[in-house]
């Protein structure tokens, strides 16, 4: 599932729990005890309910995650014929584990822009698509013709050697119902000798692709305009283990976070009750483009975030100084999987901060603000956990490593919002197979929850600016 089908299905959640969706391109009529969501590029939603007792210059209690993860998507120009075979070109996105795509029974799934005409009127939407049944594979090469890979470490060459092969040439040939068409013998060839855009299209990739995608939209090969498609491993997501007390799931970094966040948020808003006495937003923040630095019109490193907290507190004071003061009464936590304790690699942790499976979410530290924590943000969401009995741990990167990091910093410094960072851990972070513990999602759902029930009273008892 890529970060377009997953906005889709947290647009359906929300609808069915009575969320209202809002666009950034209408004004807003905001009401105190409703519930709202938008999307931008249809790969960021921010979900909000507004507490019964909030006034402008409130909080907002938001959890932020993000929907991409490490994938290989398709070039603009996929076709690639080599050796009798039709490969696909793709580029790496974010950082993989690119040795792990190999010998995987892959797919396509992203968006299509398409055509649509009624009436004698010309119109262009965007489709969601699919692929489920396995249509293509990167092979690895036989040991015969690399003694040394098992000495040596496999090495990837990610231009040449992490194509996906889609068919042979010949069998291509043979099967007339998907033959490569010549884009140059067309009669879509324009009179000033100019290709069409049916012409473009096709010449771009393989017609094997466009005829899949067609038939599984329902339109004409035609009518595809352009699209934005990404490789996925087709195995379905599974609770194993010999105890059944894991999840093998591809992209559980951060679909894990994105989802325990949205069914907390949705959970504790799902009465009217819920928000009687509460005076701030609930809020969740799904942010795309994290795994490539955050740098996008739809990433955290966008106004997105600072946006929705504007337009929500003008939406019931038009104070310009109230904003500021809402800032600084609001709190984010930054949701991204953590690395837990690697049993074949233990010396890759710190002694004293080694993250397991089944002990709950991870308050990541880091002196150099790689994570946005500091004491009184990681009391705050300490505190929340034990007053309802759920565990969590602590985790900081060894002195000789290098840290990884998340929203966390970039929405604490660009907003300026007091921010904890955390993660349920996880094992084979940005394999194209991952692994977490389904206790871990639980302690998750319940953490986030609870943070949403009881953040607004607790705050109101620590003091730190005054």
């Amino acid at each position: 599932m890529d970060q377009w089908i997953l906005i889709e299905e947290a647009k359906k959640r929300l609808r069915n729990a009575g969320y209202e969706q809002v666009s950034e391109r209408q004004d807003w009529n905001l009401e105190a005890g409703k519930r709202y969501f938008f999307t931008r590029n249809h790969s960021t939603i921010v979900v909000f309910a507004i507490g019964n007792k909030f006034e402008a210059g409130n909080g907002f209690y938001i959890v932020g995650a993000h929907t991409d993860s490490p994938c290989l998507k398709l070039k603009p120009v996929s076709k690639v014929t080599k050796g009798g075979y039709l490969k696909v070109g793709v580029q790496t996105y974010g950082s993989g584990l690119w040795h792990t795509w190999f010998d995987r029974d892959l797919t396509v799934a992203g968006r299509v822009i398409i055509k649509e005409e009624k009436d004698g009127s010309v119109s262009y939407s965007h489709r969601l698509v699919r692929i489920e049944e396995p249509i293509m594979r990167v092979p690895t090469i036989a040991i015969h013709l690399d003694r040394n890979v098992n000495s040596d470490g496999f090495k990837v060459n990610t231009e040449t050697q992490l194509l996906p092969v889609l068919a042979t040439s010949i069998k291509t040939e043979l099967n007339k119902a998907f033959a490569e068409s010549d884009p140059l013998k067309s009669e879509e060839t324009l009179a000033d000798g100019k290709k069409s855009d049916k012409v473009m299209i096709k010449s771009k990739h393989h017609s094997l692709v466009l005829e899949m995608i067609a038939n599984q939209i329902g339109c004409k090969v035609d009518d595809i305009c352009d699209f934005e498609l990404q490789v996925c491993d087709t195995q379905p997501s599974v609770i194993a283990g010999a105890a059944k007390e894991f999840i093998f799931s591809g992209r559980l970094d951060n679909l894990c976070s994105s989802f325990c966040s949205l069914k907390a948020l949705i959970d504790a808003t799902s009465s009217e009750s819920d928000l009687k006495d509460e005076s701030g937003v609930r809020m969740v923040a799904l942010f795309d483009h994290e795994e490539v630095g955050s740098n996008s019109a739809q990433g955290a490193g966008s106004p997105v975030m600072l946006d929705a907290l504007s337009r929500i507190t003008s939406s019931f004071d038009s104070d310009s100084k109230l904003l500021p003061k809402a800032i600084q009464l609001s709190y984010l936590v930054s949701a991204d999987m953590a690395h837990a304790l690697h049993p074949n690699y233990m010396d890759k942790h710190e002694e004293n901060h080694q993250p397991k499976l089944h002990g709950g979410l991870v308050i990541k530290h880091n002196a150099n603000q790689r994570y946005a924590t500091n004491a009184v943000t990681s009391f705050l969401f300490r505190e929340i956990a034990s007053k309802h009995n759920i565990p969590t741990q602590d985790f900081v990167v060894r002195n000789d490593m290098a840290c990884g990091s998340t929203i966390g910093p970039i929405l604490a410094s660009g907003v300026g919002i007091r921010t904890v960072d955390v993660g349920a851990p996880q094992l084979s972070m940005h394999s194209i197979r991952e692994m977490c513990a389904v206790d871990d999602v639980k302690h998750s759902y319940e953490h986030f929850k609870a943070f949403f029930q009881d953040f607004s009273n607790l705050d109101a008892k620590i003091t730190v600016d005054i």
